[in-house]
């Protein structure tokens, strides 16, 4: 059974991979006519970006469906996940309730556009402080291993 799968899943990705190089090939030769005609965009550009976007979607659906599937068979896996994932849920929201609501002015002290005061600011100012979260315990990790493998015992 996995080799007859395996025969199937190799000829379709082969098919959509000779799919995706007609239709870039399509929009290749359009040339410049392809940038000004609305017509010709129509009809060579969308199918280009609507396969490309239902490809993306196939392959998100795929590898999260497959990891959920892996996880639900493991359930020590779950449970390590569900930890990290609850642990990322608190660093997002110590970085939210640190994080300012202010006014993003430029340096001349004027307010930059969609810089307003509120929710937005907060949010941005949030995932920029949750992202230095996220870079530090990187770091932390990487250079953990790197002390842990200096004294390790060969």
């Amino acid at each position: 059974m996995t080799n007859k799968f395996y025969t199937i899943a190799k000829y379709g990705a082969a098919a959509l991979g000779i799919i995706g190089i007609i239709l870039l090939v399509r929009v290749i030769m359009g040339g410049e006519a392809v940038e000004t005609d609305a017509e010709l965009q129509t009809s060579v550009v969308d199918p280009f970006v609507s396969f490309t976007i239902v490809m993306l979607v196939v392959t998100t659906v795929l590898a999260v469906g497959f990891s959920l599937l892996g996880l639900l068979k493991n359930g020590a896996a779950l449970k390590k996940a569900l930890l990290s994932v609850g642990l990322l849920a608190v660093f997002f929201i110590i970085a939210y309730s640190v994080s300012s609501d202010g006014e993003v002015t430029n340096k001349f002290g004027q307010v930059i556009e969609f810089g307003e005061k509120g929710s937005i600011s907060k949010n941005a100012g949030a995932l920029i402080i949750f992202s230095y979260f996220l870079g530090a315990i990187g770091l932390a990790s990487v250079l953990w291993g790197s002390v842990k493998d200096m004294f390790a015992k060969n």
